[in-house]
């Protein structure tokens, strides 16, 4: 089994024994999407929102599992939400990683390029990272 993988069973355990609080969700949803399993990711980031909908990083990492999904429109609705979010509670470096992914996703539906994968559309769903020239603070 990978690393990850075990992880991964570590956690549904953790879920299994009655723990199911947003931190678990997010974590359980967050190594799914490493693992490439957006819509395991997606259900387990939405419960992390439901639960705890200030958590601002299940925002921004709900919507990478919803573009990993091939669902841009609803993930512009969630990086959206998670701005608002972020703005709310003073976590401005999380707003300006939202706008920064929220502005790609707009510009290539305005050029017509329609859905693209989500690593192209939102920086590297896994590790965050922003192509050069694109930083979020920029």
């Amino acid at each position: 089994m990978s690393e990850g993988g075990g992880r991964i069973q570590a956690l549904l355990k953790m879920l299994e024994a009655g723990r199911g609080n947003a931190l678990l969700h997010y974590s359980l949803g967050s190594e799914y999407l490493k693992q490439e399993a957006g819509e395991q990711a997606a259900e387990h980031l939405a419960r992390a929102v439901s639960l705890d909908p200030e958590y601002s990083a299940a925002w921004r990492e709900y919507a990478r599992a919803l573009l990993a999904c091939a669902q841009p429109e609803q993930a512009m609705d969630a990086y959206r939400q998670g701005i608002q979010v972020a703005r709310q509670r003073g976590d401005q470096q999380a707003a300006r990683e939202m706008e920064v992914f929220l502005r790609r996703l707009e510009r290539d539906r305005a050029q017509g390029k329609g859905e693209k994968p989500a690593q192209a559309a939102a920086g590297d769903p896994v590790s965050g990272a922003d192509p050069p020239g694109d930083e979020p603070g920029a």
